[in-house]
């Protein structure tokens, strides 16, 4: 694929071509989708670059896991653009054993971690705090991506993979703090004599 010029005015009217040559609107729900699924990749993007200013084997580690998510996001953001029942040449796909990386990554993640007993506050460094940022912008994706099965055929396991990738950077996001010496700081519930005292 080669990209020549990055303005063409096609658009300015408020519509888009699907890969097939369709033309939708630009706030119909699969735009929706693959937009989020773009949103969500550029803020992983964002927590590679935060964490390439790091220099340890767990950087490299989480360099390499992000790196692929984010070819996967590329795949799924190709196939969500592109109109239910069409294909195209080289077409990628989401498979099951795409999924069972991510549950992969997130066992291998959790043999470092101590289990939680509260909810966690987002936060944490700079890393972990941008994978906090995508965890919730891929669930975001999730609801949008399930919108959009109810309304149009989408692969199964591109709902599981993005289901499964909002753990993963739950996890991940626990397991970079843990790695970088930052510290957790629990949800504290408050009571209902602390609230009446306010």
């Amino acid at each position: 694929m080669r990209i020549t010029k990055v303005y063409t005015r096609t658009g300015d009217a408020g519509q888009t071509r699907l890969a097939g040559g369709q033309q939708v609107w630009k706030d119909s729900l699969r735009v929706e989708a693959y937009g989020t699924i773009d949103e969500l990749n550029a803020s992983i993007g964002l927590a590679r670059t935060l964490n390439n200013e790091k220099d340890s084997v767990q950087a490299a580690r989480l360099e390499t896991d992000l790196r692929w998510v984010q070819n996967k996001l590329f795949d799924i953001g190709s196939i969500l653009a592109t109109a239910a029942g069409d294909r195209f040449k080289n077409m990628p796909t989401i498979t099951a054993q795409d999924v069972t990386g991510l549950e992969h990554m997130i066992d291998r993640c959790q043999e470092d971690l101590a289990p939680l007993k509260e909810f966690i506050l987002p936060g944490g460094g700079k890393v972990s705090a941008t994978l906090h940022v995508s965890r919730t912008i891929c669930r975001r994706a999730e609801r949008v991506c399930i919108r959009l099965s109810r309304e149009e055929t989408v692969e199964a396991e591109i709902n599981k993979f993005v289901n499964r990738l909002s753990d993963a950077l739950f996890v991940l996001a626990r397991w970079v703090a843990k790695m970088h010496g930052e510290p957790e700081f629990l949800w504290e519930r408050q009571s209902a004599d602390l609230k009446a005292e306010r």
